[in-house]
């Protein structure tokens, strides 16, 4: 039987406040960890410089409503924005927020409401604030939990009854990769220790399965998710060696997802513990508040990489994000060397609604390319990305198609709707948008906004609840 989206599917894009907002020190706001990041997953600064771009953004600080009118123009359901935590506690230790960065973040409010568009708040998009990272060493401290509930208290109880989906971390698993960026933790990442890691680990899942807890308390109606990079490898060759290892792989993924979705410690966590020396502190308060799990699985979306046990087998992948992995023969590459794989998509949303039983959210899905802009012939610009165009239809298919499967999927923001700094590398260049701002990785620019081919693609797609592609 023909089965498509259902009829209230969240059509939509996603943005991060530290990639778009810019006005790093306006109207009250501290700094964050990325204020000291000028070069992406780079070496942290002790202070902001002139060549992070991040400081600058797309001005969406003073732009939003210009920028959501083109959203609104597209047809959005939803709209993902990260609410920046420095902007509300600038030092994260302030006994009473920052009234401006509330206001700020009421007036995006007031623009979803005045085109109908459902908001979707992160609470902490690798924003954490400098002044915790310096001071406690980030979540390697126990002392992050209460400071996070109190944001969090804040958030739930001013926007309450205006914000029904939220989500608690952005890509939480990526502490594994990038301590500091998400996990705000200051000691080099070659020495930190495996206990001192998952320790920030295990406080950041208390503090997220807490904050479900909280947001119910504070509203019934509140839709609370837990967020992931979606990791999908295969093996490279049928070698056992290589299943083991893509098996340790996913359980890189499941730990975290096990502990958010049903609410206890993965099965193999104790031999992982016990081979690998990690020793940390979980006591039976935080066992009872590991039991609140979240509401919907969100989690990001782009390319699928292989894996094999055997290091002269391959080649490696190009990507910054998975160096130590391999390319599959069988997939297209982006500019920047992330794999192209439509059909991992579908995979992964069955395997991960099989484990979970859960809503699924496809919260960042996109391609980041090299845009030229070109005159439209209407005395303005564009860009003609039918690249975008046509990575986007095939991982729209196959959400479809797992939605045939028998999952249940929520919503699909595409990463980036708008053009944004880039988190891994910090520059403009890589652009995700159906919107060109005109910026460069110099700063040069005139920020003005341009709609590119997709944008028009977009809006018909979101028009026909996908199925006009």
């Amino acid at each position: 039987m023909e089965k498509g989206f259902r009829k209230d599917f969240l059509w939509g894009g996603a943005t991060a406040a530290n990639q778009c907002e810019g006005a790093y020190d306006e109207d009250g706001k501290g700094l964050s960890i990325q204020d000291v990041l000028p070069h992406g997953f780079g070496p942290y600064t002790e202070r902001p410089t002139s060549d992070n771009l991040k400081l600058k953004g797309i001005d969406h600080y003073h732009r939003f409503r210009e920028d959501i009118a083109l959203f609104a123009e597209m047809g959005f359901k939803v709209y993902r924005f990260s609410i920046a935590w420095s902007r509300i506690f600038p030092t994260g230790e302030e006994e009473t927020p920052n009234e401006a960065g509330l206001r700020f973040y009421d007036a995006v409010l007031d623009e979803c409401e005045k085109y109908g568009i459902e908001p979707l708040a992160t609470i902490s998009h690798y924003e954490t604030p400098l002044a915790l990272a310096k001071k406690y060493n980030g979540w390697t401290s126990r002392k992050m939990i209460g400071l996070y509930l109190k944001y969090c208290k804040v958030l739930f109880e001013r926007y309450k009854g205006r914000v029904r989906y939220w989500i608690t971390f952005n890509e939480i698993n990526s502490i594994l990769r990038q301590p500091f960026m998400s996990g705000a933790i200051m000691t080099p990442k070659d020495q930190l220790s495996r206990s001192d890691l998952y320790q920030a680990m295990h406080y950041e899942l208390a503090a997220s399965a807490l904050a479900v807890k909280l947001a119910h308390e504070t509203d019934p109606e509140n839709q609370v998710g837990c967020m992931v990079v979606g990791i999908t490898v295969y093996p490279l060759t049928p070698n056992p060696d290589d299943i083991l290892k893509v098996m340790e792989i996913d359980n890189d993924l499941y730990f975290f997802l096990d502990i958010q979705a049903r609410g206890a410690y993965p099965y193999f966590a104790e031999r992982r513990f016990a081979e690998q020396g990690i020793r940390i502190e979980i006591t039976d308060e935080d066992r009872e508040a590991l039991k609140h799990t979240a509401d919907f699985i969100a989690f990001s979306y782009y390319s699928s990489n292989c894996a094999t046990c055997d290091p002269t087998l391959g080649e490696p992948s190009r990507s910054n994000m998975t160096p130590e992995l391999r390319k599959n023969p069988y997939s297209q590459v982006s500019d920047w060397g992330w794999q192209i794989d439509p059909k991992g998509l579908r995979y992964t949303l069955n395997r991960l609604y099989a484990r979970y039983q859960k809503p699924l959210f496809v919260a960042e899905n996109g391609l980041g390319a090299h845009d030229v802009l070109v005159p439209d012939g209407n005395g303005s610009f564009t860009v003609e990305d039918d690249y975008r165009i046509a990575y986007m239809k095939a991982h729209i298919e196959q959400m479809k198609e797992a939605v045939k499967d028998g999952v249940d999927v929520l919503g699909y923001t595409a990463w980036g709707c708008i053009d944004l700094i880039s988190c891994s590398t910090a520059e403009i260049d890589k652009r995700y948008g159906f919107i060109y701002v005109d910026l460069n990785s110099d700063g040069s620019g005139t920020l003005e906004r341009y709609r590119k081919k997709s944008f028009d693609w977009y809006k018909k797609v979101i028009a026909s609840n996908g199925e006009d592609l």
